[in-house]
């Protein structure tokens, strides 16, 4: 007889065959309505004068939410860019190279409007609508977000020079992406870049050492020549640049295009793209200009006030971009939460999970409440100057807290995970090294705290309407009430003329002011679960505690159904 095994007969044996089967494990999130599943976004929207836009959102929040687009992320942040300096003949071109799921991206991104919905449709509400669609896409993938919100920000810089605005704000603002190095002319929509950073300055342009001379005549919208170098310019396959360089009179700012109007190659070369941690996506680059010529925006010397409206926007989309990073990992970590089980439970009905999951959300819940009331301060700050002194001083507030916030944020939802968590085939190591990006772009922490220093001392009206927005929370919760009358103090004693004193302790100031404004907006706003838990842990608390400390009596299921992805809210 055949003493030989068949193979199904080895799997049925008790000694040879299947090791495990695949059970208890979750799947990936996907196929879900990324606004209507999310009850702190749909409520932000139409509290603060987006309501109009409720439906187009939610259609843009479906298409996030398919399979196919999620996908786009993973493939963009898999095959990273690659700089091309030289064609095969020799020929400069600085060409950036990219997987077609990033330009995918930013075709969608640009079809949306994320780079031009409030300018080329200003009403309410306008960069409410814009903001949540754009918090919406940074969940998908963030590196694409960097040349759409640079883009989207550039707006108000160039109009302060309507003739240069007159080149190129037609094909800025066109619903279209063509991703072609070729000469404006020959492109009906084109994307900004931004280039302030010096390896010798940092943060301080004014030690930046590029020098920028005229051309011909000196002046607004005349062309100069700039030599010098960037540490940063972001993003270099971008049209045209505003450019921080040096000019006789001081820090000044130029539109650098790639193409200069006669159809030749500007000298602005590429040096080498950056290695970053995060935000793989997206080229950030180090470039030469050797000649490079560009349009002055403004008057000369007025470099830094020309193009601090652009890196206001750009803060603003941090903020949200930080929160869309809280809202992906904690939307994905209650789905994965819901179907894996532990110790005999599932983790969602598991009491410390629930108040790690819970104090998550109310993290997001200020986030979010923040960001968009920032976004209604866009839409009212050139007609209402409570609105505008709130925007200058508590979007610098807001950048630095949400984004700071954020990378312990994501670090927590890995662990809510557990080993699979760290493991580069899933969504999580991507939002964590995305998550340390943002604190650092456009203004680190210290910067932030300094800048709000600095708009505080230049115009004191801007603390009032920051305390006034405060007070409007007034009787709703007593815990609130309390940290407001100790805030208040802190601020009737601040002593301009003790500078030393006051940077030392900004970063204490400024966490207390984020907390209590992001304290004001839910007890006003949401529901009675949410901000009570908010209070009670961040207000009431002595110290910073870890995710998951939140206080007995808290209606942890209320508030993870909130968050809840499986969940429609509307």
């Amino acid at each position: 007889m055949n003493a030989m095994k068949t193979a199904k007969e080895l799997q049925a044996s008790p000694i040879v065959g299947e090791t495990h089967q695949v059970q208890n494990v979750a799947n990936e999130l996907h196929s879900y309505n990324l606004f209507t599943t999310d009850a702190a976004l749909l409520e932000g929207v139409k509290r603060e004068g987006g309501a109009w836009g409720v439906s187009e959102i939610a259609a843009f929040g479906e298409k996030c939410g398919k399979p196919e687009y999620l996908e786009l992320g993973f493939l963009a942040n898999k095959y990273t860019p690659e700089l091309d300096t030289h064609d095969r003949f020799g020929n400069r071109v600085d060409s950036v190279r990219y997987h077609g799921a990033y330009h995918e991206l930013m075709k969608s991104a640009l079809e949306e409007g994320l780079h031009s919905q409030p300018w080329t449709h200003p009403r309410e509400g306008a960069h409410v609508v814009r903001g949540a669609k754009a918090f919406m896409q940074s969940q998908v993938e963030a590196g694409h977000g960097c040349p759409v919100t640079m883009t989207f920000a550039s707006i108000p810089s160039f109009r302060l020079q309507p003739e240069v605005a007159a080149i190129f704000e037609s094909k800025i603002l066109n619903r279209g992406y063509d991703p072609r190095n070729v000469p404006i002319d020959e492109k009906q929509s084109i994307t900004v870049g931004m280039g302030m950073t010096e390896k010798q300055g940092g943060s301080d342009v004014r030690a930046n050492s590029t020098m920028a001379t005229p051309v011909n005549q000196p002046g607004a919208g005349q062309m100069y020549s700039l030599v010098g170098h960037k540490w940063f310019l972001s993003a270099p396959m971008c049209d045209v640049f505003l450019i921080l360089a040096q000019t006789t009179a001081g820090v000044s700012c130029f539109a650098v295009p790639r193409w200069l109007p006669d159809g030749t190659k500007n000298a602005l070369n590429v040096i080498r793209l950056k290695d970053k941690m995060g935000n793989k996506s997206n080229a950030s680059s180090e470039v030469e200009f050797r000649g490079a010529q560009g349009w002055l925006i403004g008057d000369e010397g007025r470099g830094v006030p020309t193009i601090i409206e652009m890196v206001s926007l750009t803060r603003f989309d941090c903020m949200g971009a930080s929160a869309g990073l809280m809202r992906a990992g904690l939307a994905n970590a209650i789905h994965h939460c819901k179907q894996r089980a532990a110790f005999g439970a599932k983790l969602i009905d598991q009491p410390l999970m629930q108040n790690v999951l819970a104090d998550l959300q109310l993290e997001y819940e200020g986030a979010m409440a923040f960001s968009m009331r920032m976004a209604r301060a866009l839409d009212k700050k050139d007609s209402d100057e409570h609105e505008a002194h709130l925007a200058r001083l508590a979007t610098a507030v807001g950048k630095y807290w949400i984004c700071k916030r954020a990378p312990q944020h994501s670090y927590e939802i890995m662990e809510c995970i557990g080993g699979s968590g760290v493991m580069e085939n899933s969504i999580y190591p991507r939002l964590f090294r995305e998550s340390v990006i943002n604190p650092i772009w456009e203004g680190s922490g210290n910067v932030q705290c300094l800048d709000v220093l600095r708009a505080i001392g230049k115009t004191p009206a801007v603390l009032m309407a920051f305390n006034a927005e405060l007070n409007k929370a007034r009787g709703g919760n007593s815990i609130l009430d309390r940290y407001l009358d100790g805030l208040n103090q802190q601020f009737m004693q601040l002593n301009p003329t003790d500078m030393h004193d006051l940077q030392y302790s900004a970063r204490t100031m400024v966490d207390q002011m984020a907390l209590a404004f992001e304290a004001s907006l839910l007890v006003r706003h949401a529901p009675a679960a949410v901000s009570e838990a908010f209070c009670a842990s961040r207000l009431a608390a002595q110290g910073h505690h870890n995710y998951g400390a939140l206080p007995k009596g808290v209606n942890v299921k209320s508030i993870i159904e909130r968050a809840d992805p499986g969940v429609v809210k509307a």
